[in-house]
């Protein structure tokens, strides 16, 4: 095996972008693939290589635009109504339906609604002739020829469709570097063209590197990670146009990862190595793209995504990027896109942006520039952006992002209530469609979100676990429609209703309630530890996680230690913060943890004990301003009325649900 090489440098985003770039021009990689013939069926969404001309016309005869009568237009000169035209049908007048060719010598046509059919014994209304007849009707009396009558005449090519009306033969269809569209391939095959040559798809070699990595469904083991890097890769480079070839997962072997690499640039226009990018004792990817090519960057000054590799092995681009799954996401953005793009012969297009106040400050390193996932709503004709999880490794943050917001990396953060710009990952009629919930969370709320969903397809519920104080603070800076809450008052043993009086009392807060809720403590399975209360907190053996601080929970946490004469210094613990219930039964089931208070339903879902706390009272604090808006009517309406909503909520364990959608409170 060859020696690992250490080295990882810290070039700014757009330096390194521009070296990136020059070195893939000095190998004519800045250029489109050359194109592929197929059959125009299959073209949709592809990129033409030529320009392409019609073969034929279209139409390719002179043919009837309504149903009707052909006539030469000259023969219905005079026509008016107080001297109607009789003109002979079969000789100066041929029925014809839309799309006939037109009889020769015809160059008119008069739609059917504008004839009457005249025949020697009787008048018919506008309508299809029958064939004439002769011979006997009752006593053996003949038809006779039958006639229209038109009372104005006809223009030429009057409810004609001349040939190359659409298309004439040897027009420009399309031109190169098109993106086919449903109309186009109408217009082509209309042309006369039943083949095309479209730029090559680029084909894009992902191989997921690590030892620990399974495929999903497999039997999972204490340290393996399920590999879904690829398959997320894979749709981008789909959703942009080029072909994904998905390579096993390769273990941490230097010999091993060389020979899939060396593969893939047989097979591949362009080659990127999932993991293995940074400096660990098993990261081999950039010694390996050296060792058989040029390591061209790195390490880039982003955050996430620094360690990401760029260089070329064989004329052709091989990016190495970080193994967590918003670095994966973030790297391939920026550097592997435009390359997909320009093997296509395209630009990429300019991502919507829109501007947005922050709703709570953010603090970032001085020397990398930030990608921030944020969540978005219109609250008071105000657009908010309030950040989400921030770490590299948190897939959730994406799947729960509208946007990104870039931060300098000449800056150490951004501000509560900076404007920001805001690069959409969502559309923007989403966006404004989305009730923004900042507060306490509670499992009831992500279930709303569904049912809000289901019921409301253009609807979402977004949802912030800031906690119960950060949601008032929301609501009286005017960042929120609503927030959970479940702050209990000391001196008056009352949930919710004095703080909103004396946090709010510029705000008119209508106060309803959502569920009744036990809290406890969460042990794992049989109580290893024989925990019974938070007097065993003290305990040398026993380490807490807390929720943070502001939150309701947190607040509970406190007031049980100031009763029992504890000291917050003597929990070991303490200081460590969750955002969440699911958070804290996360951290019990998995070892980080002996115990935490949180809900019952966060217990029932990872299968934990619950010792019981306390029964408390769960309560969304809605502006007036916004509580009869038809966004919260809705959800209000599934609230109080929606029975599979209400059943789904008791079977998660631990909930009340008698004062569910009952206004608690107005002031």
């Amino acid at each position: 095996m060859a020696k690992r090489k250490i080295y990882l440098e810290n070039i700014p985003l757009a330096e390194a972008l521009e070296r990136w770039w020059k070195k893939l021009k000095e190998a004519g990689l800045d250029k489109p693939l050359a194109g592929e013939r197929i059959p125009v069926d299959n073209s949709l969404g592809r990129v033409t290589a030529e320009a392409v001309s019609a073969k034929i016309s279209s139409p390719f005869y002179h043919a009837s635009a309504m149903d009707g009568y052909a006539v030469r237009f000259a023969d219905t000169f005079g026509a008016s109504e107080t001297k109607p035209k009789r003109l002979r049908i079969g000789k100066e007048s041929v029925y014809v339906d839309t799309g006939d060719p037109m009889p020769e010598g015809f160059d008119a046509v008069i739609m059917i609604e504008d004839v009457n059919i005249i025949t020697p014994s009787l008048t018919l209304p506008p309508h299809r002739p029958r064939s004439a007849k002769r011979g006997g009707r009752g006593g053996g009396q003949g038809w006779g020829e039958e006639f229209i009558e038109i009372i104005e005449p006809a223009t030429p090519w009057q409810h004609v469709r001349t040939i190359g009306e659409d298309i004439v033969a040897t027009e420009l269809i399309l031109p190169e570097n098109h993106i086919i569209r449903p109309v186009d391939i109408g217009a082509l095959l209309g042309g006369g063209i039943t083949e095309i040559v479209v730029r090559r798809k680029p084909k894009v070699v992902i191989i997921p590197t690590g030892t620990e990595l399974v495929e999903p469904g497999a039997e999972l083991k204490k340290g393996n990670i399920i590999e879904y890097n690829s398959r997320i890769l894979g749709g981008m480079v789909e959703e942009w146009g080029g072909e994904a070839i998905r390579i096993k997962p390769v273990p941490d072997d230097y010999d091993a990862i060389r020979k899939a690499i060396l593969e893939a640039i047989e097979i591949g226009d362009i080659v990127v190595i999932n993991a293995g990018a940074s400096l660990g004792s098993e990261d081999f990817t950039a010694s390996i793209i050296e060792d058989i090519g040029e390591v061209i960057i790195h390490g880039v000054a982003i955050r996430p995504g620094k360690p990401v590799i760029l260089g070329l092995m064989n004329k052709k681009p091989v990016v190495g990027i970080p193994g967590y799954p918003v670095s994966a996401f973030l790297t391939f953005r920026l550097f592997v896109k435009p390359l997909i793009y320009t093997c296509q012969g395209r630009t990429v297009p300019p991502e919507e942006r829109i501007e947005a106040k922050l709703s709570r400050q953010v603090a970032s390193p001085l020397g990398q520039e930030e990608f921030l996932r944020v969540k978005l709503g219109e609250v008071g004709g105000k657009l908010i952006a309030t950040p989400v999880s921030r770490g590299a490794g948190v897939l959730m943050s994406l799947v729960r992002a509208d946007g990104i917001v870039r931060i300098s990396a000449q800056s150490e953060g951004l501000a509560a209530g900076s404007e920001i710009e805001v690069e959409l990952l969502r559309q923007k009629a989403d966006i404004l469609n989305t009730i923004v919930c900042i507060g306490s969370h509670d499992n009831t709320l992500d279930l709303l979100a569904n049912y809000l969903k289901k019921r409301y397809p253009e609807m979402s519920l977004s949802s912030a676990h800031v906690g119960s104080m950060g949601g008032l603070m929301a609501l009286k800076r005017g960042e929120a429609h609503l927030a959970g809450t479940h702050l209990l008052d000391e001196e008056t043993g009352e949930y919710n209703i004095p703080f909103l009086k004396r946090l709010l009392t510029e705000k008119k807060i209508v106060l309803v309630n959502l569920v009744y809720r036990e809290q406890g403590l969460l042990v794992l399975r049989g109580n290893p530890k024989g925990i019974e209360g938070f007097e065993d907190l003290q305990r040398d053996d026993v380490i807490f996680i807390n929720r943070q601080a502001g939150a309701g929970t947190r607040l509970l946490t406190d007031k049980s230690l100031k009763e029992l004469g504890i000291e917050l210094r003597e929990v070991k613990g303490y200081d460590h913060e969750e955002y969440t219930h699911m958070g804290v039964a996360s951290a019990v089931l998995s070892g980080i943890a002996d115990t935490g208070l949180a809900i019952l339903s966060s217990a029932v879902a990872l299968d934990l004990d619950f010792i019981p706390v306390a029964k408390e009272r769960y309560d969304l604090a809605i502006p007036e301003e916004f509580y009869n808006s038809e966004m919260i009517k809705r959800l209000l309406d599934i609230i109080r009325d929606d029975e599979e909503f209400r059943s789904h909520v008791l079977a998660l364990g631990g909930y009340d649900i008698s004062d569910m959608g009952k206004v608690i409170y107005k002031g």
